[in-house]
């Protein structure tokens, strides 16, 4: 692990001659296409990994929910149990949250040296590459992920962002800043106190660490409910942060629901901030349980419907392997997926054309197997909405290139798709579907691309392809979306801030802009009394 150069989390870059930690063009050269993986998936790999924690983390130790009830979490590949889990609710927020905050009010944690937390947030990234492999095939086995995809890329970033944080630990700190009088004026930046936080199914523990990372460098302690999709990976984590270091009370985890443990620690009148990824929907409800309860700070990182424009002037071949990229990575289950491919009417047929190749040559199996790019959808209901709009793009009249099914007889696999003549209003072009969908529609001019890919309710990302500099510069300024890339897609260091406009959120995550969401500003004011200077 030692050896693995992290430059970004999925970096995929054209115009750069920078290797890119992110392989996946040409990891299916040679490996036959989806079609012909429907029997393979009959018989599913033994996952290198035991499950050894399922219960609950509250104040440094694992426990039985107080209820004593458990739920399935189930294996993507097959729909069968991996394990039963502690399944969490109110009451169980409440013991967290006292823990939590006696932690906060009486513990170790805000009074030990900034450098002191850093170091146990180093050590914990030492302990995360020590269980690299370990941790990845949990990853793997609750959430369907390619396993190559997790232990190379996903486990390494986790590490990164720890990393990030513990550096950032001592170096937060507040100003003195003049006054129009004989006062001594300066700011503390202090932490917020006991943070609520949610993660989604989606990239459990990379969301676990823009998450975690800025709150404990604040000095602050937290409360964090896992999906009940997939609850196996962060307890494990829990355990090494805990062998790193970290006082009890500090990092609480309870798995089970939403409308049970989430709504729980959004409207918990004891904790002070609730940081929420997911759809959008929740993220209204988040908002409003923390308004009526205490008024919390609320960040949200919610859904996209993130625009991917070919320019008339792209290399046809490479942007149509980036535009793949931008939307079959991680079955499709991103919040920021390039799922409206609008491009150019000059080059449309062409990219269409290839756009079905390159989908029926996607590498689709047992993500235990090495070249495999795409695994099954997490689970059930998300396996149904997602034929459910591929029958509606049908419906609507767009033109089914390839996939629209099923692979096989068991699991959630989903064959990879591609649509055609796309029109704005169709459903599979305006809702966020979280699937291998590809949606391809065609426009005429900048000023036409500009107003359509603005018209949505969301604003999280945007991917432009161009090798004209004004083009870029022109695009990279009107769309009105948290994040611009240009010739590449999915370039998300610990460094760059991330969130959205519009209903895709509020707040950043990652980056030095994250830190604001865990800290309050006080003002210190003292008066002088015949000062040397002012």
């Amino acid at each position: 692990m030692a050896s693995r150069k992290v430059s970004s989390l999925l970096a995929r870059s054209f115009m750069s001659s920078s290797p890119s930690l992110l392989s996946l063009r040409g990891m299916n050269r040679g490996v036959q296409r989806y079609s012909n993986f429907a029997a393979a998936l009959e018989n599913t790999i033994t996952p290198p990994v035991k499950v050894e924690h399922t219960q609950l983390l509250i104040n440094g130790r694992f426990v039985d929910a107080a209820s004593g009830k458990t739920f399935p979490t189930l294996d993507p590949r097959n729909g069968e149990v991996i394990a039963q889990v502690a399944e969490g609710d109110a009451e169980d927020v409440n013991r967290a949250v006292a823990a939590a905050r006696k932690a906060f009010d009486e513990g170790p944690w805000p009074r030990m040296t900034a450098y002191e937390r850093s170091r146990i947030l180093f050590r914990f990234a030492d302990l995360i590459e020590k269980h690299n492999d370990e941790i990845a095939a949990l990853e793997t086995w609750d959430n369907g992920k390619p396993f190559e995809q997790a232990a190379q890329i996903e486990v390494p970033m986790l590490a990164r962002v720890f990393r990030y944080y513990a550096g950032w630990a001592d170096k937060i700190h507040g100003m003195t800043v003049p006054a129009d009088g004989p006062h001594h004026v300066q700011t503390l930046h202090e932490p917020i106190g006991v943070a609520g936080q949610i993660i989604p199914w989606n990239f459990p523990l990379l969301m676990l660490s823009w998450k975690l990372g800025p709150a404990l460098a604040c000095g602050n302690t937290i409360v964090l409910k896992t999906a009940e999709q997939t609850p196996l990976s962060a307890l494990l984590v829990g355990r090494l942060l805990h062998e790193a270091g970290l006082p009890e009370g500090v990092v609480n985890i309870v798995s089970g629901f939403g409308a049970t443990a989430g709504a729980a620690i959004a409207s918990h009148m004891d904790v002070d901030k609730v940081a929420f990824t997911g759809s959008t929907d929740v993220g209204k409800i988040i908002l409003e349980l923390a308004s009526k309860s205490n008024l919390k700070a609320v960040t949200l990182e919610l859904g996209g419907k993130s625009p991917f424009i070919v320019c008339e002037d792209a290399d046809v071949d490479q942007a149509v392997e980036l535009a793949h990229f931008a939307l079959f990575f991680n079955q499709g289950q991103c919040c920021c997926a390039g799922s409206r491919t609008f491009v150019h009417e000059r080059v449309y047929d062409e990219f269409v054309e290839k756009a079905k190749a390159r989908a029926a040559n996607r590498a689709v199996g047992d993500p235990f197997n090495s070249g495999i790019e795409q695994g099954p959808q997490v689970d059930s209901e998300q396996f149904k909405k997602i034929l459910k709009y591929i029958k509606y793009g049908v419906e609507a009249g767009a033109t089914l290139q390839t996939g629209g099914d099923r692979l096989g007889s068991k699991g959630y696999y989903i064959q990879p798709t591609v649509f055609s003549d796309v029109k704005d209003d169709m459903l599979i072009a305006t809702d966020e579907i979280f699937g291998p969908v590809q949606t391809i529609l065609k426009f005429k001019d900048l000023d036409e691309v500009i107003a359509r890919a603005n018209n949505s309710r969301y604003g999280l990302a945007s991917g432009v392809f161009t090798q004209n500099l004004d083009t870029a510069n022109r695009l990279m300024r009107a769309l009105r979306v948290g994040t611009v890339w240009i010739n590449c897609f999915d370039v998300l260091d610990a460094t760059i801030p991330f969130g959205g406009y519009k209903m895709s959120g509020i707040g950043r995550e990652k980056g030095l802009y994250s830190l604001s969401n865990y800290l309050q500003v006080k003002a210190v004011v003292t008066a002088l009394k015949n000062p040397a200077w002012l």
